[in-house]
């Protein structure tokens, strides 16, 4: 027997029409890249999700069809998230941090459409639309009197002049809800990056746990700060439960130092904050020196990379900010876990309670996880034996755009798939969550992953260099920093200088190496793969240039 409920598709585009009925004038402000400061409402951005609809409609996009953005976190970029998926087709947000050749590879894959920029990425738009066969209409996010003269693309149009030639009348279109929304690709594996295809089912789901008073405790009483950008997994999909929520939203635009933040923060009276360490740091950087305090910041969600415990404290005891940790991944849409106490842990000493906060949290409502040794059986939850990471539930990916890298999950006894987070983790008697090693080698620096095996490929393609080894070196700032193990081949010559000078232009400028360092070996396993274990015990002693 079935039960007699109503029978409504989860789609995103009911997220915008909730917030447009029941919370119509909530705010949301943007720091544009144009500098000055854009106020608006949802029930202004509804209308104008929907006239993009309309134009995507008039393009003939057809549904499933990719549209991709190069932005910032802003107003624009937002109603890109409602007004695509809304329609039936697919949001692609790229990383503009990425090499333009891997831009270009992705855009290709993923068969996107449309493009949609800032103006602050017209360089590297420049530099790969030629390389791009499949997007048929360029756009910059921008009014018609900023579009560039001459911008060297051709056919380039202003997102303000394109959606402002459609009504604001639209009706959304039903479809099955495992329909695929949004996605993203992710680095930090082996070949070339993978995407994970978000559903409409999956990503309200999402948004539904990330507000839970456990998460991210999300409410119309606040006003959130999403430094995390929009096109690192659709910004932990905080646009999507601040329409669920209807809670005020304030975008940072493009400008992300501690100074912007920290004025943006007491302006508009942010009650609550997400980012990665890195960003933090910069603002207490700026805060601590001019004796600054925060008149409304509570609470703030830090991801990415681990937590410093210094940070923690910091913010707790010299601001009164609650420091909330959280880890997950793309392939997680991307929350897992997230960090806070239970009843039982609030008579604890402060010392006690800080041992717990700096473990990466609890599973949340959706996500099941289990620690599996070698031989794949399930170890115990006792906070100290620790094993490869497994995963499962219904916002974690179950295969890969385009059937990339096979199947990834691991089947248990009952043949449910698991799917395998690369990460070597204990869990306690309490099912706190604690990373410590990855089992995949790259290198997360500033909440950014750095492919190890890209690296090496380079400095393996100059001539005086026989082997390649990379690995992360802490950081106080960017968490982790690569530096390159090299052996150089008999009879030839090459400084640090000149070996780190090969990788300009072969990739980004932040992922190159910080340094240089020559051994006469790099230590291999019976099957002539290097091990990096090793290579780091001998390493131990070393220090990064200026630390």
């Amino acid at each position: 027997m079935l039960g007699l409920m109503q029978s409504q598709p989860l789609l995103i585009s009911s997220l915008i029409e909730f917030a447009e009925r029941h919370h119509g004038d909530a705010e949301i402000v943007s720091r544009r890249v144009e500098g000055d400061i854009h106020r608006y409402t949802y029930r202004d951005l509804a209308a104008r999700a929907r006239r993009l609809a309309n134009a995507l409609d008039d393009l003939q996009l057809q549904f499933s069809d990719r549209v991709a953005t190069l932005a910032w976190n802003g107003y624009r970029h937002m109603e890109m998230y409602f007004g695509v998926s809304g329609s039936g087709r697919v949001l692609h947000t790229v990383n503009p941090r990425l090499h333009p050749d891997q831009i270009a590879w992705i855009v290709n894959h993923a068969e996107d459409q449309v493009l949609c920029f800032d103006l602050t990425f017209l360089p590297l738009v420049q530099a790969v639309h030629a390389k791009c066969p499949t997007v048929k209409k360029w756009v910059a996010l921008c009014d018609a009197d900023k579009l560039p003269a001459d911008s060297g693309v051709p056919g380039l149009s202003s997102y303000e002049e394109w959606i402002g030639a459609y009504s604001a009348d639209y009706s959304w279109p039903e479809f099955d809800e495992n329909s695929a929304s949004s996605m993203c690709y992710t680095s930090g594996t082996t070949g070339n990056p993978k995407a994970a295809l978000y559903s409409h089912r999956s990503t309200t789901l999402h948004a539904y746990a990330a507000a839970l008073p456990d998460v991210m405790c999300l409410s119309a009483r606040d006003s959130v700060l999403p430094v995390v950008p929009m096109f690192h997994v659709n910004a932990w999909g905080i646009p999507y439960s601040a329409a669920l929520t209807g809670c005020k939203l304030v975008f940072p635009g493009p400008a992300m130092d501690g100074k912007s933040i920290y004025e943006l923060i007491e302006a508009e009276k942010v009650s609550y904050a997400a980012g990665v360490p890195t960003v933090w740091q910069m603002m207490l950087g700026h805060m601590k020196p001019a004796g600054l305090k925060f008149s409304t910041l509570r609470r703030t969600v830090i991801g990415g990379s681990a937590c410093p415990p210094a940070m923690i404290h910091a913010f707790k005891e010299d601001y009164g900010v609650e420091v909330l940790h959280a880890w997950g991944m793309t392939e997680m849409s991307p929350l897992g876990t997230l960090c806070t106490l239970k009843n039982k842990h609030l008579a604890l000493s402060k010392d006690e309670q800080m041992k717990i906060l700096q473990k990466q949290g609890r599973a949340i409502y959706g996500v099941d996880m289990k620690i599996v040794g070698g031989d794949g059986n399930e170890l115990p939850w006792d906070g100290k034996t620790y094993g490869d990471l497994l995963v499962k539930g219904p916002w974690i990916v179950g295969s890969y755009f385009k059937g990339e890298g096979g199947n990834p999950l691991v089947k248990d006894a009952q043949d449910r798939g698991w799917f395998p987070t690369g990460d070597v983790a204990t869990i306690d008697a309490d099912g706190f969550m604690q990373i410590t090693d990855r089992s995949k080698d790259v290198i997360k620096s500033g909440g950014e992953w750095i492919s190890s095996i890209d690296i090496e490929n380079i400095a393996m393609a100059h001539p005086a260099i026989a082997m390649a080894a990379c690995v992360g070196m802490p950081h106080p700032k960017w968490d982790e920093r690569p530096i390159v193990a090299v052996v150089k081949r008999p009879g030839t010559e090459v400084t640090r200088d000149e070996l780190l000078a090969f990788y300009e232009g072969k990739t980004a400028k932040w992922q190159i190496p910080d340094d240089v360092v020559f051994v006469d070996a790099i230590p291999l396993g019976a099957t002539g793969k290097m091990l990096k274990t090793k290579l780091r015990e001998q390493l131990k002693d070393y220090k990064l240039p200026g630390q």
